[in-house]
C-alpha cells in the first residue's frame, strides 16, 4: 500500500526542498539518459565517456553536500553521521579520483558507477519529490526506494573502488594536490597515502552502511505491511 507521510514542513522549506529535489531529479535523469546513450545506444565505451557525462555529474553531485546541512538543522528526518559518510566519500571519488585525473576517468568501474548512482538518485529523488507534493507515497515508488540499494549498492561502491584504485597512480607519480618540504608553512601532506587511507578506512563502514539500509527497508515496508493488514482485516 501507498506510504502515508506522518508531518509537513513549513511552506517556505517545502518551497525549497520540491526545488532543491526536483532540481537534482532533473540532473540525474538527464546524467542517466546520456550515459546510456553514449555507452549503450552508440557504443562508444568509455571512450569520450566523461566527457559526455562530466561536468553534470560533477555539478549535482557537489550539489548533495546541502543534504549534510539539511539533515543537520533537522528540515528532514535523515541520519546526519550517515548521509555525512555517504556524501563525502561520493564526492572525494566523483571530484578527486575521476573529475581530478585522467585514469581515474578510463577506470572500468567508472561505467559501473555511473550506472549505480544514476539509477539509484533517480528512485531517490523520486521518492523524496511524491512524499512533498502527494498526500501518500504510490507503493511501487515505496518499495523501489527500499530495494533498489540492494544490487545497486555494492555494484557502485565496487565501481567506486575501481575508480580510486586506476586514480591513485595518477597521484603517486604527479603529487598533484599534494605539499611537499620546504615551504613557508613546514607542513607536508600526501593525496596519494590520503587517498589510499580514504579507502582502507571507507571499507569497514560499507557493511555498516549497507545494513542500516536494510534495517530503514524493514522499518518502512514492515510498516507498510502492517498497514495493509489492517485495512484487510
Amino acid at each position: 500500500m501507498a506510504q502515508h507521510k506522518k508531518g509537513e514542513p513549513s511552506a517556505t522549506v517545502k518551497a525549497y526542498l520540491v526545488l532543491y529535489n526536483l532540481t537534482q531529479l532533473a540532473g540525474w535523469s538527464y546524467i542517466f539518459v546520456k550515459f546510456v546513450t553514449h555507452f549503450f545506444l552508440r557504443g562508444h565505451g568509455l571512450n569520450g565517456l566523461w566527457r559526455e557525462v562530466g561536468s553534470a555529474t560533477f555539478f549535482f553531485q557537489m550539489l548533495a553536500p546541502l543534504e549534510v546541512v539539511h539533515a543537520a538543522i533537522g528540515i528532514v528526518p535523515s541520519n546526519v553521521p550517515m548521509t555525512f559518510l555517504q556524501v563525502f566519500g561520493r564526492c572525494m571519488v566523483v571530484a578527486g579520483a575521476i573529475e581530478g585525473t585522467p585514469t581515474g576517468q578510463q577506470s572500468p568501474g567508472l561505467p559501473l558507477a555511473l550506472f549505480c548512482w544514476s539509477s539509484t538518485e533517480i528512485v531517490r529523488y523520486a521518492y523524496y519529490v511524491a512524499n512533498l507534493l502527494l498526500p501518500s507515497v504510490p507503493a511501487p515508488l515505496v518499495w523501489l526506494r527500499y530495494t533498489i540499494f540492494i544490487p545497486m549498492y555494492p555494484c557502485g561502491f565496487f565501481g567506486e573502488l575501481l575508480c580510486g584504485y586506476w586514480a591513485q597512480s595518477y597521484f603517486g607519480e604527479t603529487g598533484k594536490w599534494s605539499v611537499t618540504l620546504p615551504n613557508p608553512v613546514n607542513f607536508t601532506f600526501s593525496f596519494y597515502y590520503f587517498i589510499w587511507i580514504m579507502t582502507v578506512s571507507y571499507l569497514p563502514l560499507f557493511p555498516q552502511m549497507y545494513l542500516h539500509m536494510f534495517s530503514q527497508r524493514r522499518k518502512v515496508l514492515g510498516r507498510t505491511e502492517q498497514s495493509s493488514g489492517k485495512k484487510v482485516r
